[in-house]
């Protein structure tokens, strides 16, 4: 009886440590599949709007992956890995690609910790997950990750073909990822102007104070 009554209090106090595990733990972080696959997603958009050679597409698709796979909770969503990703993106995009890339949050913040779980930004603007408009990049197939825990500057040291100039501006997309009018005032190009303007000072502030610490990402 004395036995028993010892493995009910062990199994309780089990199951009340794993209730308050911190949301930063490594239980939280995206697996290898998933992060893959929402890289493969995320990554196609960006090379649709910011119009990516085949060769920026990859690197991408690989700073897109090592971020999502680096991520174990709320606090590393916008911390170290995520500065890492906006240093290593600058270098392999053009001038007006990485203000571009700024100006769209749900490219700039694409994770927003809700409730426990992990919500993609870009599903707010592309809901139609079965449309993409590229083929899969070559790094989808052989890179597993690991670029961003290298030298800080791997990606200024690669060569990666860029587009010789600025195309002429996309228009506005709806949520199934086809094309619309978009039509604008001067309320919401001022609201726009605003978040640009803090989007850039969130860039800039790069620090090492503004990650979480935590580095138990998955490789």
């Amino acid at each position: 009886m004395k036995k028993m009554m010892i493995l009910a209090v062990m199994m309780v106090m089990t199951i009340s440590a794993r209730s308050a595990m911190p949301l930063g733990s490594s239980k939280n972080a995206m697996s290898y599949t998933a992060a893959k696959n929402e890289a493969l997603f995320l990554s196609d958009k960006m090379a649709y709007e910011l119009n990516l050679t085949d060769a920026q597409y990859d690197a991408v698709y690989e700073i897109n992956l090592d971020y999502l796979m680096s991520v174990n909770g709320h606090n590393d969503a916008y911390g170290t890995w995520w500065n890492r990703r906006n240093t290593d993106l600058k270098y392999v995009l053009t001038a007006w690609q990485y203000e571009k890339f700024m100006d769209m949050s749900y490219f700039y913040r694409p994770l927003t910790w809700k409730n426990g779980n992990w919500t993609f930004n870009v599903y707010s603007h592309y809901s139609n997950r079965s449309h993409f408009y590229k083929a899969r990049p070559k790094a989808y197939v052989s890179y597993k990750g690991g670029n961003n825990k290298k030298s800080d500057r791997f990606y200024a040291d690669k060569k990666v073909n860029k587009p010789a100039s600025t195309p002429t501006a996309k228009h506005g997309h709806s949520n199934n990822g086809k094309n619309m009018a978009g039509k604008s005032n001067s309320k919401k190009a001022s609201t726009t102007a605003k978040h640009n303007d803090n989007n850039r000072h969130i860039a800039q502030n790069t620090t090492k104070n503004s990650g979480s610490g935590h580095f138990g990402g998955r490789r």
